[in-house]
């Protein structure tokens, strides 16, 4: 019978979902988290093993000589060593577009925060501010309105699409770059360069995958080619940004605001230097985790299975070469 491990199955399901579907697959084995030092234990002598944040190193892949199957239960492959697997033989497939509008939702849960600082006026509500004025109504930060303001989206994958789709509904404009030609744009959204956008945008979300040219690429020159008081959204990865250079923006307000759902470092340090800055909004990497997106997940990885049973593998992210 085929041995499946899943190394990190708690963040897909901490208890909410079921991994039943996949036995029948074979026999499997579900570990909520698996420490570095427990990786090659926990699958040896599997042919198939789930991740999703667990690194498979090419040592690691080396050790397993029965490993046929890997399957990144997220987007994003980068904690497996795909040459290494494409070498030896193993399949890596990923689990795409099953977050696409759970991701574009928190934009704009972070930008509509940003703009009316909902929680912050149902504190000062519930504490009695409210109760205590003069006056029918009152607000204790700027009010910000999004229609007319231009939204500069960096990647027009499917994500940056869809938050282009709400934005236009709101009345934004928008802007963005892409490495790549993206067919059938929307006739509203522009396609411009980088420093164009930067220039004109007075909300910036980051919406591209983490490669060499990426890392770190919100940092102090570019900061400087943006607006005055620009709001920056970053649900993404931590790394594309330089965090000491966006503290240094958000207290001088060169960046008004910014709503991360990512950081560098996953937990963060409990003194992270941006935890003390009132104008940076910081939400634990739950973009991607509504439960509606979570089973998408769960189907998708799931079909990828079967389909590897069957010949056909969807998904691939490693060709094997033949």
């Amino acid at each position: 019978m085929t041995k499946i491990a899943i190394l990190d199955g708690y963040t897909l399901n901490p208890g909410d979902l079921s991994w039943e579907v996949l036995k029948s697959f074979g026999e499997v084995t579900v570990y909520d988290r698996t420490p570095a030092d427990q990786v090659l234990s926990r699958a040896d002598g599997c042919e198939m093993v789930l991740t999703n944040k667990t690194p498979l190193s090419r040592s690691t892949l080396i050790a397993l000589p029965s490993l046929k199957y890997i399957g990144v239960l997220a987007t994003g492959y980068d904690v497996v060593d795909v040459a290494a697997a494409r070498e030896l033989g193993i399949t890596v497939t990923n689990t795409p577009a099953y977050g696409t509008r759970s991701v574009a939702q928190m934009v704009f849960a972070h930008l509509l925060e940003i703009c009316h600082h909902v929680g912050a006026h149902n504190e000062a509500v519930k504490e009695g501010e409210w109760s205590r004025r003069s006056d029918y109504s009152f607000w204790n930060y700027p009010l910000i309105e999004l229609a007319g303001k231009t939204m500069g989206i960096i990647g027009l994958g499917r994500i940056g699409q869809a938050v282009a789709q709400i934005a236009l509904a709101f009345g934004m404009k928008v802007v963005a770059v892409n490495p790549d030609p993206v067919p059938n744009v929307h006739p509203d959204i522009r396609l411009t360069e980088l420093d164009d956008l930067l220039h004109q945008s007075d909300v910036i979300s980051l919406h591209c995958p983490l490669t060499e040219i990426t890392q770190g690429m919100i940092n102090k020159k570019s900061l400087s080619r943006m607006k005055e008081g620009v709001i920056l959204i970053n649900t993404s990865r931590g790394h594309l940004m330089v965090e000491e250079d966006l503290a240094t923006a958000l207290k001088s307000g060169k960046v008004a605001a910014a709503g991360l759902d990512v950081l560098q470092t996953e937990p963060p340090p409990d003194n992270h230097p941006l935890f003390d800055l009132p104008n940076c909004f910081i939400t634990p990497h739950i973009a991607w985790a509504p439960i509606e997106s979570r089973i998408r997940l769960m189907n998708i990885a799931v079909e990828n299975i079967r389909a590897f049973i069957e010949g056909k593998p969807l998904n691939v992210v490693n060709s094997i070469r033949i």
